[in-house]
């Protein structure tokens, strides 16, 4: 099944539709978010993506994060890749967004309208192997260190979000 994005403009105003792969190449802004699960004691899910993944394989994230696809709510896309990527569902509240663009090695281009969402659980993930390599429970503090000295183990929007969050 080929994969759509929702085209938008600088406010989050929907201009229409493209093919993932197409928006990727072209650079299109377009509407996507970002999963945080955080646990009881304040620990942050992190995954690291599948290393086949299209773009950034291997690099350690936040807990999930994709696309909506047309016709379907942020949240309600949020919490369907949630379920998808790491098994599991959890309620969900929007904390933020942000635009960001980011050209990777590959001549991909990421430009999106990111919407940031939280929650918490305290049941380990149930990871989809095709999407996630593995998981770990961090201490917000000992990621922002690992950001500061090895940022290149990260994602570009994971490291924006983290500044917005915190």
């Amino acid at each position: 099944m080929t994969e759509h994005v929702i085209l938008v403009d600088e406010s989050d105003k929907p201009l229409g539709s493209m093919e993932k792969m197409d928006a990727h190449r072209k650079g299109v802004l377009h509407r996507a978010f970002s999963v945080f699960i955080f646990n009881s004691q304040g620990l942050m899910l992190l995954q690291q993506r599948a290393i086949g993944k299209y773009h950034s394989g291997g690099l350690w994230t936040n807990t999930c994060c994709s696309h909506p696809r047309p016709g379907e709510s942020t949240m309600a896309a949020a919490q369907r890749r949630l379920k998808e990527e790491m098994g599991m569902e959890v309620e969900l509240n929007f904390k933020t967004s942000f635009t960001y663009k980011a050209t990777f090695s590959n001549t991909l281009t990421e430009h999106e309208f990111d919407h940031v969402f939280t929650g918490t659980s305290d049941s380990d993930p149930r990871i989809n192997k095709d999407e996630v390599e593995n998981f770990q429970w961090l201490p917000v503090a000992d990621v922002k260190k690992q950001i500061a000295s090895e940022p290149d183990r990260f994602t570009a929007w994971f490291m924006i979000a983290m500044e917005k969050l915190f």
